[in-house]
């Protein structure tokens, strides 16, 4: 397995409100785990929702005596949202605060995926990229029940409110996804500061080279994001399942 992960703080931020966690190697009975989270909130409660929910999660997740990869999941982001919100009720100037998360974990030739928000993790291959998380946001209601075209919704000016988070709610909706994995194929996990700035398409151009380590592929859609305007931070993690050589920045 080979793992990349970067955040950058973007060229509009002052406060890195993104929060990666990767790890090749176990964690309690998962054989590995990787997790984006982007928070939201005022003064620093963003960075700290978001820091602080990975914390827990990665905690939880190794005492956890389950086996099951999607309980072991499940239970560790549900305490993690309760823990937000015991946080938030402490201190007010943290009330409001929450964060997305999408996390994974490889099993064999399966990656077992739960997103809350619109964190999101693609799958790249020799046909293409698709996404297989889906946004928990306004604007993708909008796209489902037919209100608005794919081709609009990139660009709408409600695309950053979301319907679901880490810390709004006492109960937690939380999506699972499974699928089997092929060798070539390449996990990228993100927020939307890299999604809303860099096209599906211009990830599958920069993912599919083949002179290009998986490094310099992270560093080209952080670059990219940049480019094109960088308007929020940046979190990026990419996983080769099938190679041994492992690079994490």
């Amino acid at each position: 397995m080979k793992v990349y992960s970067v955040t950058d703080i973007g060229q509009r931020r002052t406060v890195n409100q993104d929060y990666i966690y990767a790890s090749e190697q176990p964690v309690g009975n998962l054989p590995n785990l990787f997790v984006v989270a982007d928070g939201m909130g005022g003064h620093n409660a963003g960075d700290f929702a978001s820091s602080y929910a990975v914390s827990v999660l990665v905690d939880d997740i190794c005492q956890d005596a389950d086996y099951n990869p999607i309980k072991v999941i499940r239970h560790a982001i549900e305490d993690a949202n309760e823990k937000l919100l015991e946080q938030a009720a402490m201190d007010e100037r943290r009330s409001g605060m929450g964060t997305t998360i999408v996390a994974s974990t490889i099993v064999g030739h399966y990656a077992y995926v739960a997103n809350v928000g619109d964190s999101r993790l693609y799958v790249a291959d020799k046909d293409g990229i698709r996404q297989i998380t889906k946004d928990h946001s306004l604007v993708e209601e909008m796209v489902r029940m037919g209100e608005l075209r794919r081709e609009e919704a990139r660009n709408h000016p409600d695309k950053n409110i979301i319907t679901r988070a880490l810390g709004a709610k006492m109960t937690v909706n939380i999506d699972f996804f499974d699928l089997k994995l092929e060798p070539g194929n390449i996990i990228l996990m993100c927020s939307d500061g890299l999604s809303n700035m860099v096209t599906d398409k211009e990830m599958e151009e920069i993912l599919s080279g083949t002179k290009e380590g998986l490094s310099q592929k992270g560093e080209a859609l952080v670059n990219l994001a940049n480019k094109n305007g960088g308007k929020d931070n940046i979190a990026v993690v990419l996983v080769e399942p099938f190679t041994n050589e492992v690079e994490v920045c």
